[in-house]
């Protein structure tokens, strides 16, 4: 990160549903490179951007819509989740924020990456920076806080090698593998 020190995200990965180890083996490894560059990218030009701490959970639908519905009153799978920590209130100085967790359908990602045409190690990326720019705070309801969000992503996924999920697929180049 140019104009400031790399960020120390801690990110703890759970694995919920053992049908991501077969779908996608490197996906521990791949969420937390998505994680971190996801928070790099959105801290660019911060000066001092204290420690952090999120977990990455890869669930399945069944738990997904749970959630979704419990939390969000939505009874449907959704491809990704983000539930934001309080953050740094009542932390002791220098302890790292607790920026909160995101939580993957892994049935839902898949049909969308298939559907999409695009690597599922792609898509997955996407969703794991997509959500842990929420717990950042980014959100997409109006159309410039959309356009900054979706720039984030755009800059976060080049930093992995993945081509730019809102150009069309016939334009689409590249993968993370």
């Amino acid at each position: 990160m140019s104009g400031g020190r790399r960020t120390r995200t801690r990110v703890a990965v759970l694995t919920r549903a053992a049908g991501w180890r077969r779908a996608l083996p490197g996906h521990v490894a791949l969420a937390r490179r998505a994680a971190r560059a996801a928070v790099e990218s959105a801290s660019q030009g911060a000066n001092d951007m204290d420690a952090g701490e999120l977990s990455v959970v890869f669930a399945d639908d069944a738990t997904v819509r749970r959630l979704n519905r419990d939390w969000r009153g939505k009874d449907r799978p959704t491809n990704v989740l983000s539930f934001p920590a309080a953050g740094a209130a009542g932390a002791p100085h220098g302890a790292p924020v607790l920026l909160g967790d995101v939580v993957i359908a892994l049935e839902t990602v898949a049909a969308e990456a298939r559907a999409e045409k695009k690597p599922l190690v792609d898509h997955v990326a996407h969703l794991v920076a997509h959500g842990v720019l929420h717990l950042l705070g980014h959100d997409h309801v109006r159309a410039a806080a959309a356009r900054r969000m979706e720039a984030i992503e755009v800059a976060t996924l080049a930093r992995l090698g993945v081509p730019d999920p809102y150009r069309s697929a016939q334009t689409r180049r590249g993968s993370l593998r």
